[in-house]
């Protein structure tokens, strides 16, 4: 079992920039990729950045303007969202796989005047 929890969320107005966090603990040495979706009312959930043996993987929406990054241990993954957009609005969830996939509760990002 993992456990994640997220933090970091807040309101903050277009043009600014906000550090999201994902606590992990528990069998951490069973994840082989880290994450980051958003999910926005009425939409689904999306991908918006992701770190695995492959290598790293952007949304285009948030190409140039997001950046996803962890510890070499995994215990903390990070995303650093900057030039922030109202699009950008929605609860973003942490996600580490392996032989299972495990989701943090979300943290709500909004991006208003």
């Amino acid at each position: 079992q993992v456990q994640l929890v997220e933090s970091g969320g807040g309101l903050v107005q277009p043009g600014g920039s906000l550090r999201l966090s994902c606590a992990a603990s528990g069998s951490i040495f069973s994840i082989s990729a880290t994450g980051w979706y958003r999910q926005a009312p009425g939409k689904q959930r999306e991908l918006v950045a992701d770190m695995s043996g492959t290598g790293v993987f952007y949304a285009t929406s948030v190409k140039g303007r997001f950046t996803i990054s962890r510890d070499n241990a995994k215990t903390t993954v990070y995303l650093q969202m900057n030039s922030l957009k109202p699009e950008d609005t929605a609860v973003y969830y942490c996600n580490y796989r392996g032989a299972t996939e495990y989701w943090g509760q979300g943290t709500q990002v909004t991006v208003s005047s």
